[in-house]
């Protein structure tokens, strides 16, 4: 499993896990958790960098019918995963 580091603006890093990936409307999605055993919390991020931007900038989804449209294609993708 991948494992990446985020560096929010004022606070200390935090590294995630890297369940899953999809594109969906041309927005790149992760599907990410901060424990490689099976209990960890999951957050959906969503890409908001532009393209010449050098490193991605990715912020947690909170819009509710962005966050279950998103989240049923996660499951799709993976058949033992149940989020939300």
């Amino acid at each position: 499993m991948e494992k990446i580091i985020f560096m929010p603006e004022g606070e200390e890093p935090v590294a995630f896990y890297v369940l899953e990936q999809t594109r969906l409307g041309g927005v790149d999605y992760l599907l990410v958790t901060d424990s490689e055993e099976e209990d960890g919390e999951a957050l959906i991020m969503r890409d908001t960098s532009s393209a010449d931007e050098e490193n991605a900038v990715y912020e947690i989804v909170t819009d509710d019918e962005e966050l279950n449209a998103v989240a049923a294609v996660f499951e799709n993708m993976l058949d033992d995963v149940e989020l939300l």
